[in-house]
Order: structure tokens, then sequence, then C-alpha cells
């Protein structure tokens, strides 16, 4: 039985080799035995920024924040997936958020 782990590993491969969209369908897999797994929404929020799925690329970023909200790159990786998304007032505002922390 694949781990969550083992299948982010194999998501991360199939991701270098180019196909980003079965890369997500891997990450999906991932989530779907552990819905908190914070590497697998960081990965979704790129994975879904390079495809045009602007609204689940922050959404996964955003839940990366809750999950580990004490962790500066966090917001910083939500600022970056914003403005790449256009949305630059919440890059501003997680880009603030992650300034703010010590």
């Amino acid at each position: 039985m694949s781990t969550p782990a083992n299948l982010y590993d194999e998501a991360v491969q199939i991701y270098e080799s180019g196909n980003v969209e079965q890369a997500l369908t891997k990450l999906k897999e991932v989530l779907a035995l552990d819905e908190n797994y914070v590497l697998a929404h960081s990965a979704a929020a790129v994975y879904n920024q390079k495809l045009g799925h602007f609204d689940d690329a922050i959404a996964h970023a955003t839940k990366v924040t809750e999950l580990e909200p004490d962790d500066k790159f966090s917001f910083l990786q939500l600022s970056v997936i914003c403005q790449r998304c256009g949305r630059i007032a919440e890059a501003e505002d997680a880009l603030a958020k992650s300034h703010s922390m010590r």
C-alpha cells in the first residue's frame, strides 16, 4: 500500500518529467489519504498555478498557511502564488504577514 509520502514523491517525479496534470492527479491521491499533508498542498498550489487554475492554487496555498500558521515561508509562498495569479492585494497581505513574523 502506498503511503502519502510515497505518493508525494511519485507526484514530484511525474512533475519533473513534465506532466503537470498527471502530477496534480497524484497529489489528489495524497490528499485523499491525508487531507493535511502540507507538502502536497504546497506542491498543488504551484502545479495549479502553472496550469492556470488560480482559485485552486490560492486555496492550496492558503491551506498551507492554515496548517502551518507560524511558518514564515508558508505566507511567502502564498504571496508568490497570489502575485502569479494576478491577485496583488492578496499577495501584499500575505507578504505583510510573513514580514510580521519572527
